[in-house]
């Protein structure tokens, strides 16, 4: 029996990186997965690859920052289930048009609200009163590096991540009636595609980030984390922050 047999979880993001990475591993361990995210071809692979290892997936065509997308996505996967155990709000990230508060263009401080914060708060809005039907459920959202400490040229970023985490700590609160957990993880710098491509161009950064404790993580070091407050056996922690982030925060 696997770690999160019988259990339906929802992955957003999840057609590459942290999220397919999550999303391969908790099939792994027995869920049924739900890919929500917008790249279609590869969110398909994916799902086809978790079927051809003997796992349980299914693409659903995803925007977070769409209300109407959101709803008829999780109406799909109780409908299709009658359940939901399990959401990773994994979806989100900062772009290179960041900067300080005084430069940084409008458009991405909404780009980063809409789809970090409100993508989160939207994928919540849907999950839990699915959850309260099923009679609990875990909720990961992810936060980073950034909501703790202060890193130059990402105010936007910065914002849409501190407010994941305090919406953490809201929700926790809230819904632990509801045997609703809702923790979030603190990622560093993980070797996704993109960020590996961005320290290619600039290996500098790459070697700063080296030189931190335990260095930069991999995409499943992350999804490992994700697994454990998915799963049972983190059933009496809630409103929590997990650091993934090699010991940059202690350093």
């Amino acid at each position: 029996m696997g770690r999160l047999a019988g259990k339906v979880a929802i992955v957003t993001g999840a057609s590459g990186g942290i999220g397919e990475a999550t999303a391969r591993l908790f099939a792994a361990e027995g869920a049924r997965v739900v890919i929500a995210a917008r790249r279609r071809d590869r969110g398909e692979a994916v799902a086809a690859g978790i079927a051809a290892a003997g796992g349980q997936a299914r693409f659903l065509a995803t925007d977070v920052t769409d209300p109407e997308s959101v709803a008829a996505v999780f109406a799909e996967v109780e409908a299709a289930f009658g359940r939901l155990d399990v959401l990773v709000n994994n979806a989100g990230g900062s772009s290179a048009a960041d900067g300080p508060v005084t430069v940084a263009p409008f458009e991405e401080f909404w780009r980063c609200i809409r789809l970090d914060l409100f993508g989160t708060w939207l994928c919540c809005r849907s999950a839990i009163p699915i959850m309260q039907r099923s009679g609990g459920g875990s909720i990961v959202n992810t936060a980073s590096i950034v909501a703790e400490m202060g890193i130059p040229n990402r105010d936007a970023y910065t914002a849409a991540k501190g407010g994941i985490v305090a919406l953490t700590r809201s929700m926790a609160v809230e819904f632990a009636k509801d045997r609703i957990r809702v923790n979030v993880l603190v990622p560093g710098a993980v070797g996704t595609d993109r960020v590996l491509g961005f320290f290619e161009r600039e290996p500098h950064l790459k070697a700063q980030w080296d030189a931190y404790l335990l260095g930069i993580a991999d995409p499943i070091d992350v999804a490992n984390a994700a697994l454990f407050l998915a799963s049972d056996e983190s059933r009496r922690t809630t409103g929590q922050k997990l650091p993934v982030d090699g010991g940059i925060l202690i350093s």
